[in-house]
């Protein structure tokens, strides 16, 4: 019990600020205008879902995926770099709209997985810390008991799921007290960051693969 618990931690631990849904949520309300909490509610059940399984093939899977395309994460980091700055950029600069005024838009499947949840809740950051953690798997051999240290990492994932579920189910409510002016100067200053995120994420990538360039 104690090794399901310490592999929880560490999945979740490490995870969690980087994926930081109470961040998301403003902006998760700034994609999602107009629309109905209960139509919300599903959408973040959606993210929720689709952000669970991204993690679970980029934990279990990832470093065998990017070897088979030849791949590294300093190339994962300043592809995903682009992808998360142009993102924010365009968040940034997005007009501001009042949402009593805008009409409900429905998200096809391939719009709750991007933007959504690729990169708004899940991105290269995100992955490359997953894949990171996975890769300790040959560590675990130590662990008397390899099944439940590997449903620890996945109860871990489950976590930081449903912690996605919750900030973005409430977003409303988590943004309501800063009134409307209060929550699109959040929703600037979140998209700035991400920006922000965006260019540092390009520029580990890019101080990992100089030096080889030599």
């Amino acid at each position: 019990m104690q090794e399901f618990i310490t592999a929880l931690f560490f999945v979740f631990a490490g995870l969690f600020p980087v994926v930081n849904p109470v961040g998301g949520a403003p902006l998760f309300l700034e994609l999602t205008p107009g629309n109905s909490d209960p139509y919300r509610a599903k959408l973040a059940a959606g993210i929720a879902r689709y952000s669970f399984l991204l993690l679970l093939g980029s934990f279990f899977a990832g470093a065998y995926v990017l070897e088979f395309f030849g791949l590294t994460l300093p190339i994962v980091r300043i592809g995903g770099g682009l992808v998360v700055a142009f993102f924010g950029w365009n968040l940034l600069q997005s007009p501001d709209a009042p949402s009593a005024t805008t009409k409900p838009r429905a998200f096809s499947p391939g719009e709750v997985f991007y933007p959504l949840t690729m990169p708004l809740t899940v991105g290269p950051g995100e992955i490359s810390v997953a894949i990171t953690l996975g890769s300790r798997r040959p560590h675990w051999s130590a662990y008397t008991d390899l099944a439940i240290v590997i449903g620890g990492s996945v109860a871990g994932l489950l976590a930081i799921a449903v912690s996605i579920y919750v900030c973005y189910r409430y977003a409303e409510r988590l943004t309501g007290y800063l009134g409307e002016g209060g929550t699109h100067a959040l929703v600037r200053l979140s998209a700035f960051i991400m920006l922000c995120i965006g260019i540092g994420i390009i520029w580990e990538g890019y101080s990992a693969l100089e030096p080889l360039a030599r």
